[in-house]
């Protein structure tokens, strides 16, 4: 897979013929793979390279900022996603007041003369262009071979972003990932934070979303593991008497997650953090590129009225997640 920096501005890259799909695909779910696996389809038929293009940041994230959806992926996490479904190319479009302000005729030249688009697969709602002018109309008098794809049903729903959020903030773990062919999680490194955890005989990393706001709040059950080594190695060598809960995954531990603003903690600016308790571990894991899978919700963030009564809340949140993981001896789902 090759990525590709895409401006309004940018100059032509030198591409082969490619088929292309357009869109956020924001969690990259059973709705994008299908769309995926018809555009390989089209480009194999038609003997062309694949090309996925996605926004950076995504539109209503450009035009609402804070106010805009929750992320269910980050960019890192939708680029591995889309280069695990097999696509030759991923083209990352800066959208800015240039790229917002195209015409749908500018949006179709850039198309063709900078990705060499031959054939699209788009969805059947799919507009494009300032104002929203362009559709899948507009492509085929322009000269593009147009495939459009309906809309993926589960249980007779559509699958979409929208209503994947709806069902992680709803604490339906089980549902999410049905709807995205895969357990729900977040990707990002351990960075350093307030050491509030110590203090509180709880220690956690702090692992960086990527993104604006996240579709979860709460408390969960995790199986995290380590992208760039194996983290029970890592434990095991800085701390041999500590080995923490074994996860589910292959060198993962099992911890106790949480996703909010701590309301409970007196912050100046409050922001939303991923944390992760591990029992009966210590050990240094700042910088490592961590996956936190989420696999149980225990309940929405509390807003205790001392620390004492947090410090309580979590000793008995963290012994009913070792219980569910001792009475949870396989994967959930």
């Amino acid at each position: 897979m090759q990525l590709l920096r895409l401006n309004a501005l940018a100059p032509n890259f030198q591409l082969p013929p490619t088929a292309v799909t357009i869109g956020n695909f924001d969690g990259v779910h059973l709705g994008h793979q299908a769309m995926v696996s018809q555009l390989k389809d089209v480009a194999k038929t038609q003997n062309l390279k694949t090309l996925v293009m996605i926004f950076e940041p995504q539109p209503l994230e450009f035009f609402k900022g804070y106010e805009a959806p929750p992320r269910i992926t980050s960019l890192r996490e939708k680029v591995e996603y889309l280069t695990e479904l097999g696509v030759d190319y991923i083209a990352i479009a800066k959208f800015d007041n240039q790229f917002r302000s195209l015409s749908a005729e500018e949006f179709a030249d850039l198309l063709k003369n900078q990705l060499n688009a031959q054939s699209l697969v788009l969805g059947d709602d799919f507009h494009f262009g300032k104002n929203r002018q362009g559709n899948s109309e507009f492509l085929k008098q322009y000269g593009f071979a147009v495939t459009n794809l309906n809309t993926v049903d589960f249980n007779g729903e559509r699958v979409s972003s929208t209503r994947i959020r709806q069902v992680l903030q709803a604490g339906d773990l089980s549902l999410a990932a049905k709807l995205l062919g895969r357990p729900y999680s977040m990707t990002g490194r351990v960075q350093y934070g307030d050491q509030i955890g110590r203090t509180l005989n709880f220690p956690t990393i702090n692992v960086r979303m990527g993104r604006h706001r996240p579709c979860l709040n709460g408390i969960y059950g995790v199986d995290v593991v380590c992208e760039t080594l194996s983290l029970t190695d890592k434990v095991k060598a800085d701390h041999p008497a500590k080995l923490g809960v074994q996860g589910y995954q292959e060198n993962a531990l099992y911890g106790a997650g949480h996703v909010g603003t701590r309301p409970a903690i007196k912050q100046e600016h409050p922001e939303w953090r991923l944390e992760v308790h591990f029992p009966d571990v210590s050990a240094n894991l700042y910088g490592l590129l961590m996956r936190v899978t989420f696999l149980d919700y225990l309940h929405g963030e509390l807003n205790y009225p001392s620390l004492e009564a947090l410090q309580a809340g979590i000793d008995d949140d963290v012994e009913r997640l070792l219980e569910f993981r001792k009475n949870t001896p396989k994967f959930p789902f």
